[in-house]
């Protein structure tokens, strides 16, 4: 017979594993997008934000920038501080092409793997990094591998940043041809929707996979067209207060 106190401490266990855990299902791309928009990076119907991750990256960011400077775009660049510590002056030259920086944690390690403190610390010396790099301060954040857990809302909130995942990818660290990360992207996209793509090899498959990548950007210039959206970074989008008031 199992005694009432274990019982308790069993239900208490499972309740607070289950609480550290729940925020990971909105992962789910479609699940996010419609309980939580600005989470899911939905803003207004005329515009597409354009994100980038893992960067910053000697090779792969600014051929990335190349690519959005001859498209006239601006983009967010969701930074790891390993790489921000790694080439700082990357990093500075994304802020000074106009372009928003956000944290995407220090490690590319799953927060569904790490304690409290642990996530706490990797976001804060992440946010850390690119404030010091850049010169700018980041509000905006996004877990590796798109995984929140209660631990990574928390260390967020600490840290003066807002959550935000993505209506769209297209899969570019598998360094798939163009056509088919623009055609991953156009099944997905739709007005108002927030795309990923990544500026950086570091944690992907193939080495390279950013080339993909800025060949897939004139593809989705045609796609943002089609949609009559605006192509811009997160701060133009205009799902702050969306995502303010799901926090």
């Amino acid at each position: 017979m199992i005694r009432p106190a274990t019982a308790l401490g069993v239900a208490a266990s499972t309740a607070a594993v289950a609480g550290w855990v729940t925020p990971a299902l909105l992962r789910a791309r479609v699940l996010r997008a419609a309980v939580c928009p600005g989470l899911a990076g939905v803003g207004r119907p005329d515009s597409v934000a354009l994100t980038f991750d893992d960067g910053p990256d000697p090779q792969g960011t600014p051929a990335v920038l190349d690519a959005l400077d001859r498209l006239g775009w601006t983009a967010t660049f969701f930074m790891l501080g390993g790489q921000v510590a790694r080439y700082p002056e990357v990093a500075a030259t994304v802020v000074a092409a106009g372009h928003e920086v956000a944290v995407h944690g220090f490690s590319h390690r799953n927060h569904l793997v790490r304690g409290l403190a642990d996530v706490h610390r990797d976001v804060a010396r992440a946010a850390a990094a690119v404030t010091a790099a850049t010169g700018v301060r980041p509000t905006s954040f996004r877990p590796p591998y798109g995984v929140l857990t209660m631990g990574s809302l928390i260390a967020a909130r600490h840290a003066g940043l807002r959550p935000v995942l993505w209506t769209a990818w297209g899969r570019d660290w598998e360094a798939r041809s163009a056509q088919r990360v623009a055609g991953t992207i156009g099944r997905q996209l739709r007005p108002g929707g927030t795309v990923l793509l990544h500026d950086s090899d570091c944690v992907a498959q193939v080495a390279g996979s950013w080339r993909a990548t800025v060949a897939a950007l004139p593809r989705l210039a045609e796609l943002a067209d089609q949609l009559g959206c605006t192509v811009g970074p997160l701060r133009d989008h205009g799902n702050h207060a969306q995502a303010g008031s799901e926090s």
